[in-house]
This record gives C-alpha cells, sequence and structure tokens, in this order.
C-alpha cells in the first residue's frame, strides 16, 4: 500500500507561482497529480509514468512534474497561475501501471491540497 500526503497548496495572485510536494511512502511506477472543481470532473494535470512525464494540454509550458531521487517525493512546479487553476490538488500513484490521464487507474490517492488563484 502506498500512502500519499499533499502540501504546498495556497493562495496566489494570477501570474504567481505555487509548488506542490506528495510524499509518498513507497516507489510508485505511475505518479500525478489530478485536480477537481467542486461540481465537475476530476482531471488530470501531469503525471510521471516509468519516468516519462506527460501534461494536460492546459498547463504545458507553465506547470513541471519531477521527482526526487528516491522517486518517493512528487513534485509539482506550477507558474504563470491563471485563475482557472483553482481546484483541489490531488495526487495518485500505482505500484505497477497506470493510464496516465485516466484517473481509475491510479490505485492510492491523496486528501488533496487546495490551490486558489486570485485576480
Amino acid at each position: 500500500q502506498v500512502q500519499l500526503v499533499e502540501s504546498g497548496g495556497g493562495s496566489v495572485q494570477a501570474g504567481g507561482s505555487l509548488r506542490l510536494s506528495c510524499a509518498a511512502t513507497h516507489n510508485a511506477y505511475c505518479m500525478g497529480w489530478f485536480r477537481q472543481i467542486a461540481g465537475k470532473e476530476r482531471e488530470v494535470v501531469a503525471s510521471i509514468v516509468g519516468g516519462r512525464t506527460y501534461y494536460a494540454d492546459s498547463v504545458k509550458g507553465r506547470f513541471t512534474i519531477s521527482r526526487d531521487n528516491s522517486k518517493t517525493t512528487l513534485y509539482l512546479q506550477m507558474n504563470s497561475l491563471q485563475l482557472e487553476d483553482t481546484a483541489m490538488y490531488y495526487c495518485a500513484a500505482d505500484a505497477w501501471d497506470c493510464v496516465w490521464n485516466v484517473g481509475g487507474s491510479y490505485l492510492y490517492w491523496g486528501q488533496g491540497t487546495q490551490v486558489t488563484v486570485s485576480s
């Protein structure tokens, strides 16, 4: 079992930056960030699968996903934040396999961290 704890959320003005962290108890083949606005479906933000990175079109060029050398901490550097980035951000992981942009393929989830972007 992989336990995930997110941190780093908060409030920021549009154009600003935040870095999210996700501490995992074990290394996982798939790790990703998803986000959800209340009343809307969860959507993928970015993932690392087997060392390869993937990004949603809406965040390409603004967000960077990375892992530390131990591969148990996942990061999401968010730059040029926009109002539309406001959401609850969740870290997800699967030890063996996943489809990078399909939340249902990840077995483990964190509790989430809120990101609020204001004008």
